[in-house]
């Protein structure tokens, strides 16, 4: 049953059978974190915290026990940031731009993070394509992430001499610990999602076009015990916290880091934007970092 606002970059669904929101992202363009995409699902989601854990369909409040989020996009769960924004907002120095919009992600990852502030309310992130970086951080937000085993998950940015700061390092470290947590990110290396079932980071591992049924089949099986499994996450809560504090606190680094970029730097982040766009207009599969590094060699060769 579709709801919500009409030609949203972010669609919604309710199914009253199971108290299930389908939350999809369906950005314009590129397949990243556009300032629209943001700002849709922040009208979404805003009003689902603030009516604790209700939404309005049809004209009746139905009350939310889970919350699935996923993408219409065909191999891609998300892309991660606005990288071609970035570049602009960088040689501007537009230091408020950038805080601007490193604040408008917090704003929707952390009442995720935080069950838009329902401990009735269950969080799943359905990931059916790549996920990288920013993508990646928002699969992390959830109580349970499931993913196909063709989806690849990572962060790049460390190619382009920056950093995941909406939320990367607080996310990971809960599952996997400081350690791997900082490792995986240091490499800037895409990896497939049965590597990172293996490592932790991933709770369920579909088959290829599985992953609805995957995510349906937990809710179902898990139908009887939900009130101790949210238990069991709001301990995992209160033992590893993701302050608002925290993710502002890294999000002005963030934004500090960026402004330090250099000329070098930039021309990679544009290299990524290209086979992004290459990849949202074709339909490509191949790896958007590869194609980015295989460019740069080229460049340094000619």
């Amino acid at each position: 049953m579709p709801y919500g606002k009409v030609n949203s970059q972010y669609q919604t669904e309710f199914e009253p059978a199971t108290g299930t929101i389908w939350g999809y992202f369906n950005p314009k363009g590129n397949a990243c974190f556009s300032l629209g995409l943001l700002k849709d699902i922040h009208a979404h989601d805003s009003a689902l915290a603030a009516n604790d854990g209700k939404i309005e369909v049809g004209g009746v409040a139905q009350k939310a026990d889970i919350y699935v989020l996923g993408s219409r996009m065909p191999r891609v769960f998300n892309l991660g940031g606005d990288l071609a924004l970035f570049v602009l907002l960088i040689k501007s120095r537009d230091r408020d731009a950038l805080a601007h919009y490193a604040r408008l992600c917090i704003d929707n990852l952390y009442p995720r993070i935080q069950n838009f502030h329902c401990r009735s309310l269950t969080t799943i992130s359905l990931v059916q394509g790549d996920a990288l970086g920013g993508g990646f951080e928002a699969a992390l937000t959830s109580d349970i992430l499931v993913a196909e085993e063709s989806a690849q998950l990572g962060f790049p940015e460390i190619l382009f001499n920056l950093f995941p700061g909406m939320g990367a390092y607080s996310l990971l470290a809960r599952r996997i610990g400081m350690r791997a947590a900082e490792d995986l990110i240091v490499s800037g290396r895409v990896l497939p999602a049965k590597e990172l079932h293996e490592m932790g980071v991933i709770d369920i591992l579909a088959k290829d076009g599985e992953g609805e049924a995957a995510v349906r089949e937990w809710i179902a099986r898990t139908a009887k015990r939900r009130n101790g499994l949210q238990g069991i996450h709001a301990a995992r809560q209160l033992v590893h916290p993701v302050t608002r504090e925290e993710l502002d606190a890294i999000a002005d680094t963030w934004v500090d880091a960026a402004l330090r970029l250099q000329d070098r730097d930039l021309k990679m982040m544009s290299r990524i934007v290209r086979a992004q766009m290459r990849r949202t207009e074709l339909g490509d599969v191949e790896d958007v970092t590869a194609v980015a590094l295989e460019e740069e060699r080229v460049a340094c060769a000619v």
